[in-house]
């Protein structure tokens, strides 16, 4: 039976093994993905078919990208974000993640009031602000190196051509799921249950790796449902990792 499990830096089950076989143990959930992909022979791997699993679900705003948003944006505007989140639409980004708006059309209802700005700014300021979070980089190599299979399942636009144009994340994942081509967002279920059926592998085979706690929410739906493998929060995902 497939289970949905979700680990804060702070609160996790330790020296425990999981129906994926990663062990989970140790002082942070930070160390024990870097301890997996650092591993040569990583424990009760499985191989079905051929593939190698679990295959690895990766969030990219916030879990391997830096996300421009919270800092570079406000100030691009001279305001403070809690200004900047008064005077947006509400909705206007939600909407364009998930391709419902064009870029155009978002330039036009950025802001509640439809005022105009420097549209090409801003998307230079998101481009410039897009970085590796620490640490990250190497996970992926080793986790490629060992052979693992892994894509990218993002809340976020088209402009994830930009993160790729300046990161090439595609040297190590696939970009498969992201809102703006599949018209579903996380946490809905649906955006889950697509992961699986498109694979082609039940969840119990997916590893999701996220800096949100949508497990949290998830989880009332998906233990039921038997939608998710495994949910791995990061409350500061990967970021200092480096630094343990």
């Amino acid at each position: 039976m497939a289970s949905a499990m979700a680990f804060s830096s702070h609160k996790f089950l330790s020296n425990t093994k999981f129906p994926l076989g990663i062990a989970i143990s140790g002082t942070s959930p930070q160390r024990s993905v870097m301890s997996f992909a650092h591993s040569s022979s990583l424990p009760n791997v499985n191989i079905s078919k051929g593939r190698k699993l679990p295959i690895f679900l990766f969030d990219v705003m916030g879990t391997i990208v830096r996300d421009p948003f919270y800092e570079d944006v406000p100030a691009f505007f001279g305001l403070s974000m809690k200004e900047l989140l008064e005077v947006k639409h509400p909705t206007a980004w939600i909407e364009f993640e998930k391709g419902i708006i064009t870029e155009e059309e978002l330039a036009i209802k950025f802001f509640s009031d439809g005022r105009a700005f420097d549209f090409g700014g801003l998307k230079q300021c998101m481009s410039d602000g897009y970085a590796y979070l620490n640490g990250i980089e190497d996970i992926l190599r080793r986790l490629k190196l060992n052979g693992y299979e892994m894509h990218a399942f993002t809340n976020y636009p088209c402009w994830y051509s930009m993160i790729e144009k300046k990161l090439k994340l595609s040297t190590y994942l696939s970009w498969t799921f992201s809102s703006c081509e599949t018209g579903k967002r996380k946490p809905e279920i649906e955006a889950y249950l697509e992961v699986s059926q498109h694979l082609g592998v039940p969840p119990s085979s997916c590893l999701f790796i996220d800096d949100r706690m949508f497990g949290i929410k998830l989880m009332q739906v998906a233990c039921s449902l038997l939608v998710v493998g495994m949910i791995v929060y990061l409350e500061n995902p990967l970021a200092k990792i480096s630094k343990e």
